[in-house]
């Protein structure tokens, strides 16, 4: 239920893939978040161009443009060649476009799901990106970049509040600037039997005017992966925090597929901090078919209601929450399928549905 197509011209090759059967599974189990009658809401896909030697000096280009059900990203990533030593520079442009459900949207069905807040996030960013050369097991990357983010409503019309009058940015005006210095690491280890790794991410905001943000936002992930004979553990604990200024779309959203499954997005909560732990036990049953047994909990450690308007509190959410259940991990040449089936707190079933590289 998808296509995919290469097309070179001249020196540069330009990817198409364009994806209905996302659209087909997502609408079995989440409410429309708009009601357009654009045939283009039906498609998700993507489309890339890239240029190896764009000015005859092995300067490379891509452009990439991503559309989901509804949301989308833009990129535009600019490359000098440099060896393979040296630490690798980039010049980059993205605009992206996704509704701020995480956050502002309303649990419904006991958790399970979350409905449309009337708040979208739209972001530019543009900046530098420096990657350093990996040394051992160890990797990392620096970026700095100035951040416009617009909040609008599901017209498409710039909004400073949400629906209870509460404000959705930090400054109060319908859009937050901010310059912000990012520093990545990853750690990467394996063997036969098992993997390790671990991920630390550090953002500062940079106050150059008196307007722009000024804060620092801290996030981790551990990850444990054993091979138990022919089953396979995997075990990984998230968490993370902010301080400074902040406005609700920076908060941490609890609950959902890569969260705490059983719940809708954000459902469980958000906060300034967080801690969220994932287990998942898989197991062969053919050569392309895997079963799963998972267990996820996540928490705002109690700082929901430091998260200015304190939308978690308003739509109701626990702030803590455990989701069990099982799967099916389908695997092919053409693509994966996973098919998850998961119960909350408050004992409400869910079932997710995932699809990667398919063609």
């Amino acid at each position: 239920m998808g296509a995919q197509k290469s097309i070179h011209a001249g020196k540069a090759k330009i990817d198409v893939n364009v994806d209905f059967t996302h659209k087909l599974c997502a609408s079995l189990m989440l409410p429309s978040l708009r009601n357009t009658g654009s045939p283009l809401s039906l498609i998700i896909g993507s489309l890339c161009i890239k240029h190896p030697n764009l000015f005859g000096g092995s300067e490379k280009l891509d452009v990439s443009w991503d559309k989901g059900l509804s949301d989308s990203n833009v990129s535009i990533t600019y490359r000098r060649p440099r060896p393979e030593w040296l630490c690798q520079k980039c010049f980059v442009i993205q605009h992206s476009f996704s509704p701020e459900i995480g956050v502002h949207g309303t649990p419904i069905d006991n958790f399970s799901r979350s409905g449309s807040g009337d708040v979208n996030l739209s972001r530019l960013s543009v900046g530098l990106d420096r990657n350093e050369p990996a040394s051992s097991d160890w990797s990392s990357s620096t970026s700095i970049k100035f951040e416009h983010v617009q909040l609008v409503n599901d017209d498409g019309r710039s909004i400073t509040r949400d629906i209870d009058g509460f404000p959705v940015t930090c400054s109060g005006s319908p859009h937050d600037s901010m310059l912000v210095l990012k520093q990545e690491s990853q750690f990467a280890k394996a063997n036969d039997h098992s993997f390790s790794r671990f991920s630390m991410q550090i953002e500062q905001g940079i106050p150059i005017l008196s307007k722009w943000l000024i804060f620092n936002k801290f996030k981790f992930t551990a990850t444990k992966g054993v091979k138990l004979g022919p089953a396979f553990l995997l075990a990984s604990l998230t968490g993370g925090s902010i301080v400074g200024d902040m406005a609700p779309y920076q908060a941490f959203a609890i609950g959902g597929l890569g969260s705490v499954r059983g719940y809708g997005e954000g459902a469980v909560g958000s906060g300034r901090s967080c801690l969220v732990g994932n287990s998942e036990l898989t197991f062969p049953l053919s050569k392309m078919l895997e079963g799963a047994f998972f267990l996820d909990c996540g928490t705002d450690l109690g700082s929901g209601r430091l998260v200015p308007g304190n939308p978690a509190m308003r739509q109701g959410k626990p702030g803590s929450g455990v989701g069990l259940g099982y799967g099916l991990r389908f695997k092919s040449p053409a693509g994966h399928f996973q098919v998850d089936y998961a119960i909350n707190s408050f004992q409400q079933k869910t079932v997710y549905f995932g699809i990667s590289n398919l063609i």
